[in-house]
């Protein structure tokens, strides 16, 4: 296993370096669909799941593979940012604009890292643990690791298309493959909970005898475009065979008007319960 023998997974060279680009790759290791995002969010959900079993050991290892993908990303930005910021710099300095951002690099690859990566995103900012999602419900907590492999290779994608230099297309490419692997593999996971009697389509499979069923298929008709209906969730049976759809043209609001309560006169917020408080208050400063 590449993490053991302090291998990369796949190699991370760049043909030379680009302290410009270096930024935007930082993207993919702390963005909200960061590499780092997937290796925490897989790794707290082997660790949340109650069964022990096929599903936790592949959840477990794939949350190993990413580690080594931020590895992977880790390694090239260092290795694009060799010489920086003294190159980058000094190639900065002939435009007054960019050398205030010397020439595109992160500041703080310079300053708090030096010369390395980041835990941060293109912009600097800081990777938040509460971009993982991880909630003990397999099915829930697989679609949105669909969603944010989805999203990991749409970005990688897009990262591909902004350089020409072979070594990091490289790497990308096989990043590329993974997040493929991975969007396929988490959608055959989905089938196979179903398969197993383990959750229904939808999360949580329970509490439809207590939810306003009557509500549990329609689908409103709140925008001003005119073709939501003509979709397949506007008629016929839904994916959980259960429910019926049902477009909704006209709806009409359930509830009565959003009014707060009177606000506790303490808080002083603006309301007629609270005339005149002003002018107590004056009256007993004088």
């Amino acid at each position: 296993m590449f993490l053991h023998t302090s291998r990369l997974q796949f190699e991370a060279k760049p043909d030379r370096p680009d302290a410009h680009y270096a930024r935007k790759l930082q993207e993919l290791i702390g963005g909200a669909y960061g590499e780092m995002t997937v290796t925490m969010q897989y790794l707290f959900q082997g660790w949340n799941c109650r069964m022990e079993g096929k599903y936790k050991d592949l959840i477990m290892d794939v949350a190993t593979e990413e580690i080594g993908h931020v590895e992977m990303l880790a390694t090239m930005v260092a290795r694009l940012l060799e010489n920086a910021p003294s190159e980058a710099t000094d190639e900065a300095v002939k435009d007054p604009v960019m050398a205030a951002v010397l020439g595109g690099m992160d500041p703080q690859q310079a300053i708090v890292s030096g010369g390395g990566p980041t835990l941060s995103d293109s912009n600097g900012v800081p990777w938040n643990g509460r971009y993982i999602v991880a909630s003990g419900n397999l099915m829930a907590d697989f679609r949105a690791n669909v969603a944010a492999e989805a999203q990991g290779r749409l970005q990688t994608a897009r990262l591909y298309n902004m350089t020409d230099d072979s070594g990091v297309r490289d790497m990308l490419k096989f990043n590329l493959a993974r997040d493929t692997a991975h969007q396929n593999m988490w959608l055959a996971a989905i089938e196979e909970l179903q398969e197993d009697g383990l959750e229904g389509p939808i999360s949580p499979s329970t509490l439809f005898d207590e939810e306003h069923a009557e509500h549990a298929g329609t689908i409103w008709h709140n925008s001003d475009g005119a073709l939501g209906a003509e979709g397949g969730w506007a008629s016929g049976t839904a994916p959980d065979g259960v429910h019926e759809f049902s477009y909704v043209m006209d709806p009409e609001p359930l509830g009565g008007h959003a009014s707060a309560p009177k606000p506790d006169p303490l808080l002083y917020a603006t309301s007629p319960a609270n005339l005149g408080l002003i002018e107590k208050a004056i009256r007993k400063l004088t």
